[in-house]
């Protein structure tokens, strides 16, 4: 059953150190404030999983989070690197980082195959791509029926999900909508999924390209306007693309990322905390 509650306690009970954990929203809908969450409460060792590690990645790997990453991109979009993620890779700093990496269509596969718990996927992939030189766990298969190779990817399958949404009902079903991503294959390929949302209604009303995840298979619920920030939510705000402008910058030298994520994530309660800190720096 959906339990709602604050998003420390859930980031408390499901996100134990060591774990596997994936972050998922496309361009919109990031769950930034869980990702502040769990900096917050030193979590270590973790395995983050994403297709498209973007700025909350690159500082929780910077705050020393994180051991291995699985992804298929990684960058400040529209801006350029990682500069913690590249630091944690080349200089091993705070921690070394294991790299996974694979194409969106290999990390989609392997999503499908976990939410099916299909041990690998398969698709018609990675030909031309130096890729299977450098990661081991992309194999290839024989189809029985043609004889044709593809290509195979082990099945994703996270201790925890956490995705951010726009509603949730008093029941624990979640509703999300605009760009979804790979958010339904990845809540279904885990053991558990942490919600956090902007709000919580009594109905869902009609939204254009919507899914809806049956309240037996969210583990939590958390109330979080807001929780997507600096990404964007369809249909609540809009993207913040100074802010993304600005992260180069200040995740360039290891001071002064320090510097800001004490000021601005540590030194705040929670996630509304964190969003009155930033009304300095405008």
């Amino acid at each position: 059953m959906t339990r709602f509650v604050s998003l420390a306690a859930a980031i408390e009970q499901f996100v134990p150190d060591g774990s596997c954990i994936a972050l998922e929203g496309f361009t919109h809908l990031i769950p930034f404030a869980a990702g502040h969450e769990i900096i917050r409460q030193s979590r270590r060792r973790l395995h983050l999983v994403r297709m498209t590690p973007d700025i909350v990645y690159d500082q929780m790997i910077g705050m020393g989070c994180a051991s291995r990453l699985t992804f298929s991109w990684g960058g400040n979009p529209g801006v350029g690197s990682l500069h913690r993620l590249r630091d944690a890779v080349e200089k091993g700093w705070p921690t070394p980082l294991e790299l996974d990496e694979h194409t969106h269509a290999g990390m989609a596969a392997a999503y499908c195959a976990g939410a099916a718990r299909l041990p690998f996927g398969m698709l018609r992939g990675y030909i031309g791509t130096d890729l299977v030189d450098v990661n081991p766990r992309i194999r290839s298969v024989e189809c029985p029926f043609t004889g044709e190779r593809l290509a195979a990817v082990p099945a994703i399958n996270p201790d925890v999900t956490i995705l951010h949404a726009q509603r949730a009902d008093r029941e624990g079903n979640v509703a999300l909508h605009g760009i979804v991503g790979a958010q339904r294959e990845a809540a279904l390929a885990a053991t558990a999924l942490v919600v956090t949302v902007e709000e919580i209604v009594e109905s869902f009303p009609p939204a254009m390209n919507s899914i809806v995840l049956p309240h037996w298979v969210v583990s939590a619920v958390a109330h979080c306007p807001g929780g997507a920030y600096p990404a964007y939510a369809q249909g609540y705000y809009t993207r913040d693309n100074a802010f993304y402008q600005r992260w180069d910058g200040i995740g360039r030298e290891r001071e002064g990322f320090q510097a800001w994520m004490q000021a601005h994530v540590l030194a705040s309660r929670d996630h509304a905390g964190f969003l009155a800190s930033l009304g300095s720096e405008a």
